[in-house]
């Protein structure tokens, strides 16, 4: 059964609305949605972006609207993630030569990779936080402090020490050019390690709400927490809180990336700021869909409620989109976080070769190293077919193409 801009999956529950035309969905995936699919508390439907791919317990890419419940492993750990872009008053013609030194002088700046199996001397945390973190972090405290004495567990592990850090896998910061070659300063990230403990305390202990009530699922990962209880409250408020987190680590490896470039010399004064948006992609929000209050979890999706702007970044070698929401009710008001995983990782490598992965990135001052191989742009979906399955969920406002990137 299909419509005009999406296919409808009917399933023993409620429906899948998939904006998927023209793009892959693996089976994997589509089985995780059937799956969902049958948890009671859905809202109407399941609302599916064209960058959907297979996760844990949930697809990444999809909008689940409930009543009544939340599913923890459905936010998953990386709570908050999104990303922040920049336009700046530079120009093309006004960057260096060689764009290493900008590279390097990001690198040197904000905390990015991990290293001693994230313990004392890892080069992704701080090992003395700057003051501007300090002073962020003295706001952010005594909120996380109300979560911790409730539950001591989410305190084991560095908090501070990761606010303003980049972290791992598909995390980065870029310099790119818009369609008008404008210089942009973009990243992505999230709320690192302690977001990471919140939602792997929640998810256990949503796991063992099931086995307390013996409720049977098709996947473990799909537990939840009922409305009403201590854990469900008590989770919705650590979730904001690492969402707060998330936003204030991107904004302050914002600032941190802005000073950088400028304290190299290489380029003359410029302002920063003429445009930006920050947005969370890895969320869940109290929202009125269909008459009805509910709380929406977005996995790997962008709200996008008219006007609302947006970024959709393609891998490393493409093409990212800032764009605006045109408040598509059908789609719960969202849309794609990005390209999308075409494989896993482990596959990626076995796959590509470090020399396919320097052709792939051919002009963009970037790591070219084994390590990188399971970012290579061809590990991704095509971001043209992802941007031509949404075009009723947002319009495109500039479209970028990065010339430094930055991995973790």
């Amino acid at each position: 059964m299909t419509t005009k801009n999406y296919r409808v999956i009917l399933t023993k529950g409620a429906p899948i609305k998939a904006w998927t035309h023209g793009v892959a969905m693996e089976e994997d995936a589509e089985a995780q949605l059937r799956n969902l699919a049958e948890m009671p508390f859905i809202h109407r439907w399941i609302a599916v972006m064209p960058d959907v791919h297979k996760g844990i317990g949930t697809t990444v890419g999809s909008v689940i609207p409930t009543k009544g419940a939340v599913i923890p492993a459905a936010v998953g750990v990386d709570i908050g993630c999104g990303m922040i872009a920049v336009r700046t008053s530079l120009g093309a013609s006004q960057l260096p030569d060689s764009l290493r030194p900008l590279r390097d002088a990001i690198e040197k700046a904000v905390p990015h990779g991990r290293t001693h199996n994230g313990g004392p001397g890892d080069r992704g945390a701080w090992q003395h936080p700057p003051l501007a973190v300090q002073e962020a972090w003295e706001k952010l405290a005594p909120r996380f402090q109300t979560i911790c004495d409730k539950h001591p567990r989410i305190a084991r592990g560095w908090s501070y020490q990761h606010l303003g850090t980049l972290g791992t896998g598909n995390h980065f910061i870029e310099v790119c050019l818009d369609e008008q070659d404008r210089v942009w300063f973009m990243l992505h990230s999230g709320s690192r390690g302690v977001g990471n403990r919140i939602g792997s305390y929640f998810i256990e202990r949503a796991k063992e709400e099931m086995r307390r009530y013996y409720i049977n699922l098709p996947d473990m990962d799909l537990a939840y927490l009922a409305e009403g209880t201590p854990l469900f409250e008590d989770y919705v408020e650590a979730v904001g809180w690492a969402q707060d987190f998330a936003a204030c680590n991107r904004e302050l490896m914002m600032e941190a990336v802005i000073g950088a470039v400028r304290a190299t010399g290489l380029l003359p004064p410029f302002e920063a700021r003429l445009e930006a948006v920050n947005c969370h992609h890895n969320y869940i929000s109290r929202e009125h869909h269909y008459g009805e209050n509910v709380l929406v979890t977005r996995k790997g999706a962008v709200r996008a409620r008219k006007g609302d702007l947006g970024i959709i970044p393609g891998s490393m070698g493409a093409r990212s989109y800032i764009v605006r929401g045109l408040g598509n009710a059908e789609a719960f008001h969202s849309c794609s976080h990005g390209a999308g995983r075409l494989m896993s990782r482990t596959e990626a490598k076995k796959r590509f070769t470090l020399d396919d992965h320097k052709a792939a990135t051919a002009g963009i001052e970037c790591r070219k190293d084994d390590d990188v191989i399971d970012e290579t742009p061809m590990a991704y979906k095509p971001i043209d077919a992802v941007m031509k399955a949404q075009e009723d969920l947002v319009e495109v406002v500039h479209t970028l193409r990065q010339v430094v990137c930055v991995k973790g």
